[in-house]
């Protein structure tokens, strides 16, 4: 297999350094219907969704 180029290398370095990841399971096919969610209510991504909704839920800021 090739090896990531030097600026993958450093994106993936820097974002293991500075945020968690978090993982989570929906039934098959949720994730569409989540995902459509999102970009009804105007957000760029369903992660950006899952973020603010938590953030909003916890008063923390997550990213």
């Amino acid at each position: 297999m090739d090896k990531p180029k030097a600026s993958t290398r450093a994106k993936n370095k820097y974002n293991s350094a500075n945020y968690d990841r978090i993982a989570t399971q929906v039934k098959k096919g949720m994730r569409d219907e989540l995902r459509v969610a999102a970009e009804n209510k105007g957000y760029p991504s369903l992660n950006r969704y899952i973020v603010d909704l938590l953030e909003k839920d916890t008063g923390l800021k997550l990213l």
